[in-house]
């Protein structure tokens, strides 16, 4: 019989080698599954004829199980915006900030934060909208707090008339879109300010290619001649202006609305609205470029709070201006420290060309996103669910129980899918797949990316 300090002892000594076996089963299926994604690249069709790059990593061990070309640059289109989520996280509160503003005499003077939520389409947020309405007070709009460009820069001009390419503004309303639609042969719109806008023209008859074009750089929407077809809809930016601000206000809340020439004080209150979540739910599920936009401009009304104390004047120290730039930089030097990359981060949305990011980076980004979130469900919920919400929807067909979350970017010759996924075997990785350059229909390399995903899913 052996003593028991004896078996103790040999325990002990046996345990490494124990350790040893327990982990071969682990380590050789992380090694299949390198070898599988090797070859599967390799092999498609798909994937050998342009830029590919595809990083997965298992978030419970931390360590990158496969990695190709996951240290080079790609132009990441609308995975940009899990950066924008991040720096939402990290800078705004439960609600958003909706106006700064002071009541003086029977004054109240207001200024805008860049709140994206205003009548919203589908926030439809009326914090802001009751709060102008039912005060007994004359309404001042100080305008100035943003002096960037009415686009990001990088942005395709000529894009200007499609609903995803609104323009920024320091106090946004109604998506800082037109929205008309058929009635009755006539043609809804929506702000009604720009009922007399709209101008017919000598053209093709109206028909499925009826459409709505805008004048570049004034409020005129020109239409062709002819019917219009009875399901016609159509959204297209308008052209900005404090002008136009103070116009559509007046209209929308049946009360006259002047403008200010004030710099906001450091001691001007703030009025908060919609919840925080809910607009970065309503950002990331359609991949909404406006709410992008904004939220870094709002981060950036937040950075100044931060940054200012006692009665100092915006006029004096410039804190109170909404720049996406400020916001990039303080979140790149304060919380990115630990991207193995340097992020090139240039818009909030993604529609920038501009943009680069390697996919070990955004890896790292997706670990320090869940850092902020560490409850899976409530994480999940914000982002687009492969087979059943947001962009993801139709990526991953006949899904029953999603097991992708994440975040799509594309736009022409680009296509990239970043976010979580659980594997059968109940193992969490976060991925990075960017395709960037390729010439073949998107739809192709959606569901090659949609295969090779479901493959980890299905095996690991």
């Amino acid at each position: 019989m052996i003593p028991v300090r004896k078996y103790i002892i040999r325990l002990f000594l046996l345990l490494p080698t124990i350790g040893a076996v327990m982990l071969l089963p682990a380590c050789s299926l992380d090694r299949r599954l390198s070898a599988d994604l090797s070859r599967q690249l390799k092999q498609s069709a798909t994937f050998s004829h342009h830029y590919t790059g595809l990083v997965i990593y298992d978030l419970e061990n931390q360590k990158a199980l496969f990695s190709q070309n996951g240290d080079k640059y790609f132009t990441p289109a609308s995975n940009t915006k899990l950066f924008t989520f991040y720096a939402a996280l990290k800078m705004l509160g439960a609600s958003i900030p909706a106006l700064r503003y002071i009541e003086k005499g029977d004054s109240l003077i207001f200024w805008g934060t860049g709140d994206p939520a205003f009548l919203q389409s589908r926030l439809k947020d009326q914090t802001a909208w009751r709060f102008l309405r039912e005060t007994q007070r004359q309404l001042f709009f100080a305008a100035g707090r943003y002096t960037g460009s009415f686009y990001g820069r990088g942005w395709q001009w000529d894009d200007y008339n499609d609903d995803y390419q609104a323009e920024i503004t320091e106090l946004p309303l109604l998506d800082n879109l037109v929205r008309v639609r058929a009635d009755q042969n006539q043609l809804k719109v929506i702000p009604g300010r720009f009922r007399d806008s709209l101008v017919r023209i000598s053209g093709p008859a109206g028909g499925k290619d009826f459409s709505i074009i805008r004048d570049f750089n004034q409020n005129i929407f020109r239409y062709p001649a002819g019917d219009i077809p009875e399901q016609y809809e159509q959204e297209l930016p308008y052209r900005t202006s404090t002008a136009t601000t103070l116009a559509i206000l007046a209209d929308t809340l049946g009360k006259p609305v002047m403008q200010a020439g004030l710099a906001m004080p450091a001691g001007a209150k703030t009025l908060y609205g919609a919840s925080r979540d809910s607009v970065l739910k309503e950002m990331m599920l359609p991949s909404d470029n406006f709410i992008a936009e904004q939220l870094l401009l709002v981060c950036a009304d937040q950075l100044g709070r931060q940054e200012t104390t006692g009665d100092q004047q915006a006029g004096k120290s410039g804190w109170a201006t909404l720049s996406a730039e400020k916001t990039i930089s303080y979140i790149s030097s304060h919380f990115l420290q630990s991207l193995p990359d340097k992020p090139v981060w240039i818009d909030g949305s993604g529609l920038s060309r501009y943009n680069l990011f390697t996919p070990r980076s955004i890896i790292r980004l997706l670990e320090l996103i869940r850092e902020e979130i560490p409850e899976q469900q409530q994480l999940f919920s914000l982002l687009p669910a492969g087979g059943k919400t947001g962009t993801l929807k139709n990526a991953y067909p006949g899904t029953d129980k999603p097991y992708v979350f994440g975040k799509t970017g594309s736009f022409s010759n680009n296509y990239n899918q970043s976010g979580y996924l659980i594997t059968k075997k109940g193992r969490l990785l976060a991925f990075a797949f960017m395709n960037n350059n390729f010439t073949s229909p998107a739809a192709e390399v959606r569901t090659a990316i949609a295969k090779l995903i479901s493959s980890i899913h299905e095996k690991y």
